[in-house]
């Protein structure tokens, strides 16, 4: 552990442990992260790596490292809790492919991601995040689902639900971001399931911890920051994802998807800024 606090002290340039500072921006990640994961229904990973390389000038690597990590706790609980209370619900067998599909998908992605630049791991998040971003405005752009329950009982098969959560889980340990993101925009603009009911799906697996194989290599790989930090982002994800999701029950289908199509939009072009600014300034 000694070992890992100084890498990643390195990484901030800092000289002491976690200032109270650095851990105040630490939950602030959480918080905003949260907050997001319960809004859109989406793993809070994208949210905690861009903010994590904003807040607390973590390296690529460091922050996919810490979104890994912090999703392995129950965080959204609070958040389930507030789509259970709006009447919303998901079949167990749809979670249970899912979530074999991300076990597996998480662990090849992140071992790959250990052997890769960090700029190429910045310009890949860019292209996924492009890719759901089309996903999504075409879906958006489509026929609607008239009947919302009746898209809900629609059958999905498990050979679709095990790819999704390959894809996802691929992405999770490549990227760190938890694969929320691919499971969400799957079901809802890919397999034509409810917003709110996919964001429900996405939720319940962010409680799985589907990212515990991913952040194990993250962490022989020496890529986790001290556990002040980590506990720090914990706790503000708590708090957010129930403020998130308490907000997504008094807004409509259509206004969910506008919001997870401009946050991702903000995401992807902060990371495509961040990544051309050492060439603006040479």
């Amino acid at each position: 552990m000694l070992a890992l606090s100084t890498t990643m002290l390195a990484q901030f340039g800092a000289v002491e442990p976690a200032k109270i500072g650095t851990l105040v921006a630490a939950v602030g990640v959480g918080v905003v992260g949260g907050i997001i994961s319960g809004l859109l229904g989406t793993s809070p990973g994208g949210g905690i790596v861009v903010l994590s390389t904003l807040l607390l000038g973590a390296d690529q690597h460091f922050a996919q490292g810490i979104s890994l990590a912090t999703q392995i706790p129950p965080t959204s609980v609070s958040g389930i809790r507030r789509y259970r209370l709006a009447g919303h619900g998901c079949s167990l067998r749809w979670l249970l492919w899912l979530a074999a599909g991300m076990l597996v998908g998480g662990a090849v992605g992140a071992m790959v991601a250990a052997h890769t630049s960090s700029s190429a791991l910045r310009w890949s998040y860019v292209g996924y995040l492009t890719a759901l971003d089309l996903l999504l405005i075409v879906r958006s752009a489509s026929e609607r689902v008239a009947n919302d329950a009746a898209a809900g009982d629609r059958s999905i098969g498990a050979p679709a639900l095990l790819l999704l959560g390959l894809i996802a889980g691929s992405s999770s340990g490549y990227l760190g971001i938890g694969g929320g993101l691919v499971i969400v925009a799957g079901l809802s603009a890919g397999m034509k399931m409810p917003q709110h009911q996919a964001q429900m799906v996405g939720l319940i697996l962010t409680i799985m911890p589907t990212t515990i194989c991913a952040a194990y290599v993250y962490w022989r790989a020496g890529q986790l920051p001290p556990w002040p930090i980590l506990s720090s982002v914990v706790a503000g994800l708590w708090v957010g994802t129930s403020l998130g999701a308490r907000a997504a029950n008094h807004l409509a289908r259509e206004s969910l998807r506008r919001i997870l199509i401009v946050v991702v939009t903000a995401m992807a072009l902060y990371m495509t800024a961040r990544e051309l600014a050492p060439i603006g300034a040479t």
